[in-house]
């Protein structure tokens, strides 16, 4: 019920849904009601969403505090004994019917699986990605396995998790299949703004690993002060910076994730007992 639930209340509560929603809303009411002020409430709360969202720097305000909240892989770290990488970066549909890997703008996921594949040639490798859609639908994990050889893969070492339908899934369900050993250094691939969460869900898992973040949506800090061009930009930002943000609340109601904003591990000091 969790599943359905969370896809069917994001469509209502996405900014740009909610925007348009809010000024038709009060388009209709000023043309078919003589409430005037509650209309115009409506249509002007809607055109002044749409208008700040969709060009002012709130999009990037929201999102920095989770792209930022885990620092990048170092490139001198240590081989790890496995490389996970979580769905969301195939058109899982799209790549079925064309057959062929049709990525999206979480694309860069499976390439660095691909990557740290080649940098770390012992490392276990793990997909994890089922169907997004309510009702069913071809497994991300699936496409994976047909065209591997496209996105350099080797089939050899590729582990597929395709059942898992969300962030809490992937987690629980890759900590099953790979049963990790205590000890083993993992690392874990997802977009920077959804690293948060999904580190998160590993560890209610039990399963520790290190970030690895890509795909990330801003350049850093300076980015609060910058406008688009283009609203359909700031909106598109905006809406997956609520929605995250909001996944972390539910997630932390849920159950899901040991904390509300999950972050780096504290380092222990000199002298310290160990975990």
């Amino acid at each position: 019920m969790f599943f359905p639930l969370s896809k069917v209340a994001y469509f209502l509560i996405t900014p740009s849904n909610l925007f348009i929603f809010s000024a038709l809303a009060g388009l209709v009411i000023l043309a078919a009601t003589r409430l005037r002020r509650t209309g115009l409430a409506l249509a002007a709360l809607g055109l002044l969403g749409l208008a700040v969202g969709g060009l002012t720097p709130v999009s990037e305000i929201a999102l920095l505090p989770l792209e930022e909240r885990f620092p990048p892989y170092p490139e001198d770290g240590p081989a790890p004994a496995g490389i996970i990488v979580l769905g969301g970066g195939i058109e899982a549909g799209l790549s079925e019917a064309r057959d062929q890997v049709l990525g999206n703008d979480a694309g860069e996921r499976p390439v660095y699986l691909a990557h740290l594949a080649r940098r770390f040639p012992q490392a276990r490798l793990v997909f994890s990605g089922g169907s997004g859609f309510v009702g069913g639908g071809i497994a991300e994990a699936d496409i994976i396995s047909r065209h591997a050889d496209v996105l350099g893969l080797p089939r050899t070492r590729l582990i597929l998790e395709n059942r898992s339908r969300n962030t809490q899934e992937n987690a629980a369900f890759t900590a099953a299949l790979v049963q990790p050993k205590p000890g083993e250094r993992w690392l874990l691939i997802t977009s920077a703004w959804h690293m948060p969460r999904a580190i998160g869900c590993f560890r209610e898992a039990g399963f520790t690993v290190d970030a690895f973040p890509v795909d990330y949506r801003t350049r850093g800090w300076g980015d609060a002060a910058r406008f688009h061009g283009f609203a359909s930009d700031g909106l598109l930002q905006l809406d997956l910076a609520v929605k995250e943000w909001i996944g972390l609340v539910v997630y932390r109601l849920a159950g899901y994730t040991p904390d509300w904003l999950p972050g780096p591990e504290p380092v222990a000091s000199p002298g310290s007992a160990s975990r």
